[in-house]
């Protein structure tokens, strides 16, 4: 019984821990408090479920006892004393007009857009949107952006703490204001697919809960903002990868790279959407980064194997990114993707020149690139130091099958653990 409960809480944690803490921040204003009662009712639930049952509706059961944890621990604290009135005006003043094209969005977008600020950093706006509404731990955050755990464990306090200073109020913006968050917005939600798509730690190669989030999230998004054509090319972006979920795994979940991909296994309804969104996305202005993204993604899906796939324009594409967001990563994909076109030499080339860059130093997969592009090239001593190098760095268990496959193929010898 208590097994059972653990994983029902678990599951309704999963759930529903973005609604829970995004409507306890806009009830009481304060990040911090939102999210220890949050936590508070996730114990307190692992305390009663297993005797009492798991509750008809515990997504409710959560929200009334962290909503009583939050109103107790706030009559305790006489710092807090006098809030209780100005919350309790807050609470009885009229719900704010939808926005023009629907009604009002989620309350988690709400939250996205207060941890988007323009007062916070851009480093430390993803980065606590991450933390908070999409439950990621430091450590998953930090290998979403390439740095150290301690270094992302200060910028999501940091950024708390001038939430906090500055008053910045938990609201959706004014139609006028959208435009300059947006940009934030769009990079959050598509960090928390990325760690969906490919997760940093753990048993599995993804978790399909993130990259689901991340999908509904922009869904909303779209709707709620149907002429930024940056939110369609995001939303193409993540449908046109998210089609191959099925397709990336095998059946004990090993890595399948797309040379080896079933593609009669990728979601053809979601290719096509995905596809439309593009030319919604590229038509009209000046190509943003999650259009150009998306395009290349599209050429990946519509190609019928690696080998027909139309590697010199995706090369073309990735010069148009790196312009548009300069990055080691959007170097990384270009010189695999050169390699494709040129040869495994020409390829190989490039990735030698970014072996100084400080933001791959602890990115697996620019080792394990070299790793493969070496094996193409018989040099399979150093593709053995390439692969061995990458299986310290991986996360997961099947990156790390994968790389020892790599390194068996290449004539590894001794223990490979």
């Amino acid at each position: 019984m208590a097994g059972r409960a653990a994983a029902s809480v678990e599951e309704v944690f999963r759930e529903e821990r973005g609604l829970l803490l995004a409507a306890l921040v806009r009830r009481f204003g304060d990040l911090d408090l939102a999210e220890e009662v949050t936590s508070e009712a996730i114990e307190a639930a692992l305390v009663h479920w297993p005797a009492e049952g798991v509750p008809p509706k515990p997504g409710a059961w959560l929200m009334t006892t962290a909503r009583r944890k939050a109103v107790d621990r706030l009559r305790r604290d006489q710092a807090y004393a006098a809030r209780l009135a100005v919350l309790q005006v807050e609470a009885e003043r009229p719900a704010p007009a939808p926005l023009a094209g629907g009604g009002l969005p989620d309350e988690r977008l709400q939250l996205f857009f207060t941890c988007a600020h323009p007062a916070l950093p851009a480093e430390d706006r993803a980065a606590l949107t991450l933390r908070c509404l999409a439950g990621l731990t430091t450590p998953e955050v930090a290998r979403a952006f390439l740095v150290p755990s301690a270094t992302m464990g200060k910028r999501i306090v940091r950024a708390k703490n001038r939430i906090r200073t500055l008053r910045i109020p938990f609201r959706v913006p004014d139609a006028a204001e959208l435009p300059g968050r947006l940009p934030g917005v769009l990079q959050v939600v598509y960090s928390i697919f990325t760690e969906g798509y490919a997760a940093s730690s753990g048993p599995d190669l993804q978790r399909l809960d993130l990259a689901e989030e991340a999908i509904r999230l922009a869904r909303i998004l779209r709707r709620l903002l149907p002429g930024e054509r940056e939110v369609a090319g995001l939303l193409a972006l993540m449908l046109l990868i998210h089609a191959r979920r099925d397709a990336r795994t095998g059946p004990d979940g090993d890595l399948v790279l797309l040379d080896d991909q079933d593609r009669t296994r990728w979601d053809g309804a979601m290719i096509s959407e995905g596809a439309e969104l593009v030319v919604t996305a590229l038509t009209g202005g000046p190509p943003g980064r999650y259009g150009v993204q998306a395009a290349i993604a599209a050429l990946h899906d519509e190609a019928p194997d690696v080998a027909s796939t139309d590697w010199p324009q995706i090369v073309a594409l990735y010069d148009v990114l790196r312009g548009l967001a300069p990055s080691p990563v959007v170097e990384l994909n270009r010189a695999v993707a050169v390699a494709m076109r040129d040869g495994p030499a020409a390829g190989l080339a490039l990735l030698d020149g970014l072996a100084e860059e400080p933001r791959l130093s602890g990115y697996s997969p620019f080792p394990s690139a070299r790793g493969d592009l070496l094996s193409r090239l018989g040099r399979h001593a150093e593709a053995a130091v390439a692969y061995r190098e990458a299986l310290e760095l991986a996360g997961t268990e099947p990156e790390r099958v994968h790389l020892r496959g790599r390194l068996a193929q290449v004539g590894e010898v001794g223990e490979v653990r």
